[in-house]
């Protein structure tokens, strides 16, 4: 026999005390195909820039708080008194999360600690509050105040393949929701992919509302569940919502019902796909994410799959693609995929309009590929190049103050995308390079790429002329030029002529093509 100490003994005590709780339970089962897909868009932008990960949980934790806030009944808990039954309705939703820890002896201990005023909090703020909690649960360093005030729990029995369970409610709380495993219907268990994909069959979460029979009703239960069920297949904004607080810059993927086509219709999808193959080509730089001041949610009728017949149940289908991507067949999810990281990330590309075939394929063989994060080395030298860049307009602003300069403070990532221009340049073994520019960055360009030293851009700034400089005194800094060599990582040298740009040029395009 082993007594039970500290927590154990604990929730053995709880157990008892639930079995004074009057329950009923609520089943529901929802598809979760739109909430799948919706989080692999999620996910793929976080990993493109802050980083981290949304889960399941994460987001049917959030469509229960949106759904309390709409459906309040719920939020309440049986109480006596004075001696007399009384129904609680708590003015704030705190939601327990429960957190499944696995201890060094092969056990496994729950806690369930809430995220306070969960109705108040943006789903950043809830992003950050649950993992608070997670992450100082693991690190036993959860309070008895992370324990108390708890409204309504959610609980995840499907992290480990239960379908769904009826766990028992703690005193005070009135509803505890269970999520059960992401699967698909167990009659296509024994499916190929390939069939599933075909008939349109997609995974289903099975949810369970067990809730205090005194104080919550079944009719008011289902009707909760029932928005929980509405809200994660995209009704009532819910993933526009979410969308928006992690600024992702294009809409999320909407719930739609499958088009069946027989295999001598099938011809008829892939015309589909060509169509929307060619309208990112033309229209995808409407959707690029280039204004680095607002954010903006960007559409157009002619980028979504709806508009070319098409739904996400097609996502996972396979297309013939006439060689885009440089192959053959390709899941839609794959295409768009390509599509989005070619046109519609932070760099908008148009070029459609160029009449020669053989220029609009080397476009697009160079442009439509898969995004691949820049290696280590290659991030440091970025870095580095940014660097330099901003010290250079730190160090003008500081020590010549008032002077006219033309700085290139806000676009300072001009100087990696040239240092990479010139880098394959140079690797290819050009004879040189020759650039034409602005009075915009000039002084950066002639500096941190065209060779030209410190020293001398400091002399000008100051009056004096380097001798045997064929610039003579005649113009300011930020039109003159230079000639210099470029230096690449490998140790290859690349000559670099920066054409002059006076005050009365209206454009040096034209010069520099007479240069060349």
């Amino acid at each position: 026999m082993t007594p039970l100490r500290g927590l154990p003994k604990t929730l053995a005590a709880n157990m008892d005390e639930s079995l004074t709780v009057p329950t009923a339970t609520s089943v529901r089962t929802v598809p979760a195909k739109l909430m799948i897909d919706n989080r692999i868009v999620i996910n793929n932008h976080m990993a493109r820039t802050r980083g981290g990960k949304v889960s399941f949980t994460h987001l049917i934790g959030w469509a229960l708080i949106q759904a309390l806030k709409a459906f309040p009944s719920q939020n309440v808990y049986y109480a006596e008194i004075d001696g007399k039954p009384s129904v609680v309705a708590p003015a704030h939703i705190n939601l327990g999360i429960a957190i499944d820890l696995p201890k060094p002896d092969g056990t496994r201990a729950l806690m369930v600690p809430s995220i306070k005023q969960a109705e108040s909090l943006t789903f950043n703020e809830y992003l950050l509050a649950y993992e608070d909690l997670v992450k100082r649960a693991r690190g036993n360093k959860l309070t008895a105040a992370d324990f108390q005030g708890t409204t309504i729990s959610l609980t995840n029995p499907g992290g480990i393949g239960t379908v769904h369970s009826v766990p028992r409610l703690m005193k005070g709380q009135g509803c505890i929701v269970g999520a059960g495993a992401l699967e698909y219907p167990a009659e296509f268990q024994g499916s190929s992919e390939k069939t599933l994909v075909e008939l349109g069959i997609g995974k289903t979460i099975t949810l369970t509302s067990t809730y205090d029979h005194r104080v919550i009703q079944g009719a008011g239960s289902g009707e909760f569940l029932k928005v929980v069920h509405e809200l994660l297949i995209g009704q009532r904004g819910f993933y526009e919502g979410i969308f928006a607080a992690l600024r992702i810059p294009y809409a999320p993927i909407h719930w739609a019902g499958d088009i069946n086509v027989d295999i001598a219709e099938r011809v008829d999808k892939t015309a589909r796909v060509q169509e929307l193959i060619n309208s990112f080509r033309v229209r995808g730089h409407l959707m690029a994410d280039i204004d680095p001041l607002e954010y903006v949610q960007r559409t157009h009728p002619d980028l979504e799959i709806e508009s070319h017949g098409l739904t996400f149940w097609d996502l996972d289908r396979e297309f013939v693609t006439g060689g885009f991507g440089g192959k053959r067949t390709m899941k839609l999810r794959d295409i768009l995929g390509v599509l989005r990281d070619s046109y519609c990330r932070t760099i908008g590309i148009e070029y459609m309009h160029i009449q020669d075939p053989a220029q609009r394929k080397w476009f697009q063989d160079n442009v439509e590929v898969k995004y691949q994060k820049p290696g280590h080395d290659e991030q440091m030298r970025i870095l580095d190049k940014l660097n330099q860049a901003e010290a250079f307009e730190t160090f003008l602003q500081t020590k010549y103050v008032g002077q006219k300069r033309f700085s290139l403070e806000g676009g300072e990532s001009l100087i990696p995308l040239l240092d990479e221009i010139l880098q394959g340049a140079a690797g290819a073994g050009l004879d040189g390079a020759a650039i034409g520019m602005a009075h915009r960055g000039r002084l950066n360009v002639l500096t941190n790429i065209a060779g030209k030293t410190y020293g001398q851009v400091f002399r000008e700034f100051e009056g004096s002329v380097a001798i045997g400089s064929k610039s003579g005194s005649g113009d300011v800094k930020y039109h003159l030029g230079t000639e210099g060599t470029f230096v690449s990582d490998s140790g290859d040298e690349l000559p670099v002529y920066l054409a002059a740009n006076p005050s009365h040029l209206e454009t040096v395009d034209g010069v520099l093509e007479g240069i060349v």
